[in-house]
């Protein structure tokens, strides 16, 4: 396309969050990636400017009704945005949808396996809806298509080494001579002095299992008929066939620990009706294709040779090879969708937009090479190439350098966080960026330093022969008091060594991952990291009152608005509006409370404060000792009133590493700290991973990024691929020895 017929989405006097009235022209269909340190306003210009206003746009063509049940998008405070095009936006958010939302069924891969069943598997059973798991035709009755029942924990309910009289009834209210227990006794001819470990299979089945029959009893002189049934038949018809969850708390505690979830016993975890199960294409039915990892798959489907099942067979193979593209061949259909990561989760919404005919679009990632190994980069930068292709503007923000190569368009955001970002330092090529003396230019060329000097370990965490998920019985030793850093491709098992084996093992270790810390309004950074509580009885004792005045949630609360700050009116069928509270401005606290000052700030204006205007603010050891740990982690630019909930989820992260970094001689677990951290600040993370280790602790990241394991004392290399092919340690040693490790795909791309 010819500069002079090139298409620009215009964006004219930007002033979101910390925009300092941006304009700005994004070149239409071309790739323009989006960098800049945390909190230098990327997000602010491309989610909530672009993104933003295309969904507020959107959304205003539908009816008053529908409108009710969207989320209200206010409109972006800019001059002018031109030229926009419908925005699809692929983020990070994990995908939900319960234990019926599989991989299969968010991509619309499994109706057109459905279909391929329906049309030539033997012998052949009838419709689509048959072979659906969340279709009442096809899902298994004994389960309703969840693949799992509750059942009795037998372990737990009855103790085979006791009699009767010995109490080997362990479920509640059945203690000897109570009254469950003497109906027991009563309805039948039971040896109460015998072991049940001696009891014969008739005598257990008796016992344990009989059904519901109506037994004369002998009750306080008089006969009467009583239903009973079997113990196990009698929990089970009370409390699992009827939803516990409706009953009572108290009884929801007291039988809760005698459950136990496991497969359904009809459809052994498959969720589909034996009719179901008996169609086969090539001597296997569709719950078997659904369980195989996505590679294998796509070989098994190609092998259909019936001429009727061609067209199907097409459109299958090109959507799997779609997830096989993008570096997801390790995961399978039937996986449900919240069990995926974050990384995963945006993979699989690119999946889902790539088969779609959609074009003239704006794709918009939220740094979509997130938990991606170095040499998976090069297939998603193909996946954004033809997104490109087919006609979409693609609108990229992103701190990976082997991405930002990729753009046909560059803006960089800065020059800094907060209040000291807002401006556009550079737009333009990326041979351009290199050579712009900006932030992100300046370390694009930086070259990788390995480390060359190790700490010596002071003693090991043993993980013996572990074999969750695709562990192939693993065995290896964490050195304590280093810096080891966990790698490996997507899928190779890292997260299940160390999140799932290890934390099962160290219960007590120090957890910083990036999932959200409460959605609560009323929870901001001052609370969160304890700052809040020092503050209250700092402004008590300046002025000489109670410390509860100093918060919203408690007596210092504007009355209007509760300490919300905003009113929510309920307009009927029309959207609700949050209106800032006409009392006291949307500053949470009653009039009287701002009188009270510290050093000239009211409680209201601290929570305004970044956290770099509260280090220069507060005097009090505590207080800064808090804020330079926020400060340290990347987090300057954050106040220390807004709300948790507004939080990214690297920035949750961060927050959570600046509320632990005092402890000692502690076991500290990272999940990719790097997210969301710019290049610039990664070394500033490796200071504070090794600062924690000088201390005395144990530190354990699990990371992709290169520089962070050019910098470990200890590498576990975890592969030698993802899924089956995974599961394996394939290194354990330093940095300088994994380049010739032959075995390990992350050896290569540190040289």
């Amino acid at each position: 396309m010819s500069e002079s017929n090139q298409e620009y989405i215009v964006i004219s006097g930007a002033r979101e969050n910390n925009l300092k009235n941006v304009s700005l022209r994004i070149p239409k269909r071309k790739i323009t990636i989006f960098t800049g340190v945390s909190g230098s306003g990327k997000s602010s210009i491309v989610f909530d400017t672009i993104a933003a206003e295309s969904t507020r746009l959107l959304n205003e063509n539908f009816s008053m009704f529908v409108r009710n049940f969207l989320p209200r998008v206010p409109q972006p405070a800019a001059d002018a945005i031109e030229n926009l095009s419908m925005a699809v936006i692929v983020d990070q958010k994990r995908l939900g949808g319960g234990s019926h939302s599989t991989m299969g069924t968010i991509t619309d891969i499994s109706p057109i396996l459905r279909l391929l069943f329906s049309r030539v598997g033997q012998p052949h059973v009838g419709s689509v809806n048959l072979f659906s798991f969340n279709d009442p035709q096809g899902m298994c009755p004994e389960c309703n298509g969840l693949g799992r029942r509750l059942g009795v924990d037998m372990g737990k309910a009855i103790d085979m080494s006791k009699s009767l009289n010995e109490g080997a009834i362990l479920l509640p209210g059945y203690a000897p001579n109570g009254w469950e227990w003497n109906m027991v006794v009563q309805s039948g001819s039971f040896d109460l002095d015998k072991k049940l470990s001696d009891y014969s299979n008739e005598e257990l089945e008796q016992l344990l299992y009989a059904k519901a029959r109506k037994v004369e009893m002998d009750f306080a002189g008089k006969t009467m008929n009583i239903t009973v049934e079997g113990i196990i038949e009698k929990f089970t018809n009370k409390y699992i066939k009827q939803d516990v969850k409706a009953k009572s708390d108290r009884t929801q505690q007291t039988v809760a620990p005698f459950m136990t979830e496991g497969p359904c016993s009809s459809c052994h975890g498959a969720r589909l009706s034996q009719v179901a199960l008996g169609c086969k294409i090539n001597g296997r039915n569709i719950a078997e294709l659904s369980s195989m990892e996505v590679g294998q798959l796509i070989r098994v489907v190609r092998e259909i040779d019936d001429p009727f099942a061609a067209p199907v067979v097409k459109s299958l193979t090109e959507r799997l090879q779609h997830l096989v593209d993008i570096g997801l061949e390790y995961l399978t259909l039937d996986r449900e969708t919240d069990t995926l990561s974050g990384g995963e989760s945006q993979r699989v919404k690119m999946v889902k937009h790539l088969s779609g005919s959609l074009v003239d679009v704006t794709y918009i990632f939220d740094e979509p090479s997130v938990g991606l190994h170095p040499r998976d980069v090069h297939r998603l930068n193909e996946l954004l190439r033809k997104l490109r292709d087919k006609g979409n503007t693609v609108i990229v923000v992103e701190h990976d350098p082997d991405v930002i190569k990729l753009a046909d368009h560059i803006v960089d955001v800065g020059p800094h966080a907060g209040s000291h970002g807002g401006t556009i330092v550079y737009e333009g090529s990326y041979e351009g960026l290199l050579e712009s003396g900006t932030l992100t230019g300046n370390h694009m060329k930086r070259l990788l330093q390995i480390k060359r000097d190790f700490r010596n370990p002071s003693g090991k965490l043993s993980i013996q022969d572990a074999s969750l998920n695709n562990l192939r019985n693993v065995s290896v030793d964490i050195p304590t008091g280093v810096l080891t850093v966990v790698t490996g491709v997507a899928g190779s098992g890292k997260s299940t060594l160390i999140n799932d084996v290890f934390l099962g093992q160290h219960s007590d270790a120090i957890v910083i991952d990036q999932s959200a810390i409460g959605v609560s309004t009323r929870s901001n950074p001052a609370t969160y990291t304890g700052i809040m509580d020092d503050v209250r009885k700092a402004f008590a004792s300046a002025n000489k009152v109670n410390q509860g005045l100093f918060s919203f949630n408690s007596k210092g609360a504007c009355e209007n608005c509760q300490g919300q700050g905003v009113i929510s009116i309920d307009l009927s069928f029309l959207d609700s509006v949050e209106l800032p509270c006409e009392v006291c401005g949307g500053r949470r606290f009653k009039e009287e409370v701002l009188a009270y000052k510290l050093n000239g700030k009211s409680i209201a204006d601290v929570l305004e404060m970044t956290v770099e205007q509260a280090l220069e603010f507060f005097k009090l050891k505590e207080v800064v000792r808090k804020l330079q740990s926020m400060s340290d982690v990347g987090l300057n630019y954050i106040t220390l009133g807004q709300p948790m909930s507004t939080l990214s989820g690297g920035e949750c992260q961060r927050i959570k590493l600046a509320s632990e970094l005092h402890k000692k001689g502690s076991i500290y677990v990272m999940d990719e700290p790097t997210t969301g951290l710019h290049m610039s600040d990664i070394g500033h993370l490796v200071e504070i991973m090794n600062r924690l280790v000088d201390a005395g602790n144990t530190v354990i990241v699990i990371e992709h990024n290169l520089e962070v394991i050019s910098q470990a004392d200890w590498i576990i290399d975890m592969g030698p691929d993802g899924g089956s092919k995974g599961g394996q340690v394939v290194f354990e040693g330093a940095p300088t020895h994994i380049i010739q490790a032959e075995k390990s795909i992350t050896g290569k791309y540190l040289t």
